[in-house]
C-alpha cells in the first residue's frame, strides 16, 4: 500500500474543500447568478468525490477484498473492512450520486443542492479523510 500516494490525494482533497469554502457565495441566489462560483464549486466538489473514490479504491486494491463494481460500492467495501462506518458510507454514496449528476448532466444542476453541499456537507469529506488517516499505519 502506497501511503504516500494516499497522503497526496488527501492533500488534494483538502485543497478542493478549501477552495469550495473560499468561493462559496453568501447565499444560493448569489450562486445562481455567479457562473465563476458555479464552476469552481461544481469542479471542486466533483474532484473531492473522485479523490475519495480513488483513495478507497487504492485501499481496497491493497487487500484481499473484491474490487467494487461501482463508485458507490467502494464505500460499502470500506465499511465492510471497518475503515468507515455505515453512516459515512451512506453519505459518501450520496456524494457519488451528486458527482454523477454534475459530470453527466451539468446543465441540469440544482444550484440550491450545490450550495447546501458546499455549506453543510463538506464535513462528510472531512470525516472520510479522518477515517483514512486513522486507518493508516502511521499518520499521513
Amino acid at each position: 500500500m502506497d501511503w504516500n500516494l494516499i497522503g497526496q490525494k488527501l492533500e488534494s482533497l483538502r485543497r478542493c474543500l478549501r477552495r469550495v469554502k473560499e468561493k462559496c457565495p453568501k447565499d444560493v441566489d448569489a450562486l445562481s447568478e455567479d457562473y465563476d462560483a458555479q464552476d469552481i464549486l461544481a469542479l471542486n466538489l466533483t474532484r473531492a468525490v473522485q479523490l475519495c473514490v480513488d483513495i478507497g479504491a487504492h485501499l481496497i486494491a491493497g487487500t484481499q477484498l473484491s474490487p467494487p463494481d461501482t463508485m458507490g460500492q467502494t464505500f460499502d467495501i470500506l465499511m465492510e473492512a471497518g475503515i468507515i462506518n455505515a453512516d459515512l458510507a451512506g453519505r459518501m454514496k450520496k456524494a457519488v450520486g451528486f458527482r454523477n449528476l454534475a459530470i453527466h448532466n451539468y446543465d441540469a444542476i440544482n444550484w440550491a443542492i450545490v450550495y447546501a453541499i458546499a455549506r453543510y456537507r463538506l464535513t462528510d469529506f472531512e470525516d472520510f479523510a479522518k477515517a483514512i488517516v486513522l486507518a493508516s499505519p502511521e499518520e499521513i
